[in-house]
Parts: C-alpha cells; structure tokens; sequence
C-alpha cells in the first residue's frame, strides 16, 4: 500500500502523533482514511478544492495545507488509542496543540484575501 493522499504523508502524519502512537492507528491503511477525511474537511470549510488544483499552487500554499491536514490526521491517530501516552493529559496535550494549530492554519486558508493571494500567485 502507498500514500494515497494529496497535502500529507504517512510519515508526517506519525511525527506528529509521536511515539505513544498504536500501531494499528498509525499504520498506512489508517493514516490514507485519516488524511482524506483531513483533506475533505479543509476543501469543505474553506468552499476551495485545494485537492484539483494542488499542482498550480505554490510551495507556501502546499506546507499550510500540509501543516493544517497533517495536525488533523494525527489528532485520529493520538485518539484512536491513548494507552500508549504516558498518561491522558500527556495525549490530550499533544491534541490541543495540533487543534491549535489545524486551527491558525483554517482560518488562513478561509480568508477570501488569502485565497485571492493563493489563486493569483
């Protein structure tokens, strides 16, 4: 099986849910289902389908987009399984500051101005 999805990778999406990860949620055939939800979800809030035009957009664009659905994606993975987190707060932490960061990253990506400057860039 192989990454299947368009702004983020397997191996970004597993950084980010670090080491306390399982290893069922973080393996491939999870993470693709993950990042497609992820991807879904930012196309739908911003009314953009940054999927159908990710080649024309530039590198700035790609990492926000990579930035905002990795974060997403990881928060399933850390939540499928919390056991292996030295404790609750611990993943609940990690969780918030991907939240936090998926977040910054949407309400970038669903300004109009900023879609202009991405559209026109």
């Amino acid at each position: 099986m192989a990454d299947t999805g368009i702004f983020a990778t397997t191996a970004e999406i597993q950084y980010k849910a670090g080491a306390g990860a399982s290893a069922t949620s973080k393996a491939e055939a999870y993470t693709n289902s993950f990042i497609a939800q992820a991807e879904s979800l930012i196309n739908c809030v911003c009314r953009y389908n940054f999927s159908d035009n990710y080649s024309t957009l530039n590198e700035d664009t790609k990492q926000l987009l990579k930035e905002v659905a990795s974060n997403l994606a990881a928060i399933y993975v850390i939540m499928y399984d919390l056991s292996g987190y030295p404790n609750r707060i611990n993943a609940e932490d990690m969780v918030n500051v991907l939240r936090d960061g998926a977040l910054r990253g949407l309400a970038i990506l669903k300004d109009k101005k900023v879609q202009d400057f991405i559209i026109s860039s």
